[in-house]
């Protein structure tokens, strides 16, 4: 938290030296045009547009994703403005960091208004900035890692689709978490949230995924999910980024760390 605190004061200050070091070469992040690069990433977090008044980080959780990696989640207030907009007010966020010789570097960020988990999922609404086209770096390119981490995600979604609590554990990992704007779900919690609900009329589809190796044995995938359907009376979110970290245990990869974001 100490490392997560010094980026927000960076970003507040418009610290734009702090970014270069701070974060790995291959590093993924959301923001307000959606999903980011290392070099869009740079230039959004130096602040040039943002005023930031005050913020405030709270209910920190710290969870291993294996022996060179941890992923940290928490609550953020803020009083500010980006871009003439003014922030929301509280959101859930999570930053990843990574093990690089004997220093600790920031390999992922993304945060989420903190939402009602009763309350009925908003409708999409248009971006308000077009979201940068997934294909303009080689690094967006199909690879076997995006193959073989997109094909467990597959199959967590059809377990999802088919109500298999079986297929839905498969692919978690022995350590899980779910985090959206609802917060956090560890294991149990996270599988019944996703099998328990009577749905109808589900269907998906997954798009332009990206894959990353962060650790040998940790792994990230981002993609679009689209879906539909009702589950115990209301609208599933239609549209979502996903960032999933898959661990490797034995010769399996599983997903330890999942989180989405509305779209």
């Amino acid at each position: 938290m100490t490392l997560e605190k010094s980026a927000y004061e960076a970003w507040k200050t418009k610290d734009a030296k702090f970014w270069d070091p701070f974060l790995t070469d291959n590093f993924v992040g959301f923001g307000a045009t959606g999903r980011m690069d290392r070099a869009a990433a740079i230039k959004q977090y130096s602040g040039a547009d943002c005023v930031v008044k005050s913020y405030a980080l709270s209910e920190d959780t710290m969870t291993p994703l294996g022996p060179d990696a941890a992923v940290i989640t928490y609550k953020a207030t803020y009083d500010g403005t980006c871009g003439g907009q003014k922030l929301p007010a509280q959101v859930w966020a999570a930053g990843v960091y990574v093990r690089s010789g004997d220093k600790w570097k920031g390999a992922f960020h993304a945060e989420t208004p903190v939402v009602d988990p009763n309350a009925p999922p908003a409708k999409s609404a248009a971006p308000a900035k077009k979201e940068p086209a997934a294909a303009k770096t080689s690094d967006t390119k199909p690879d076997a890692m995006a193959d073989t981490l997109m094909a467990i995600e597959t199959k967590g979604w059809n377990a999802w689709k088919a109500r298999d609590v079986k297929g839905v554990e498969e692919v978690m990992a022995k350590e899980f978490m779910y985090f959206s704007g609802a917060g956090r779900k560890m294991r149990a919690d996270a599988i019944k949230g996703w099998s328990e609900p009577k749905c109808e009329g589900l269907s998906f589809s997954l798009t332009e995924p990206i894959a990353v190796s962060l650790t040998k044995d940790l792994a990230l995938v981002t993609y679009k999910a689209d879906a539909k359907g009702v589950c115990d009376g209301r609208p599933v979110p239609p549209s979502l980024w996903v960032a999933s970290f898959d661990l490797k245990e034995g010769e399996n990869w599983r997903n330890a760390f999942y989180m989405d974001l509305p779209r």
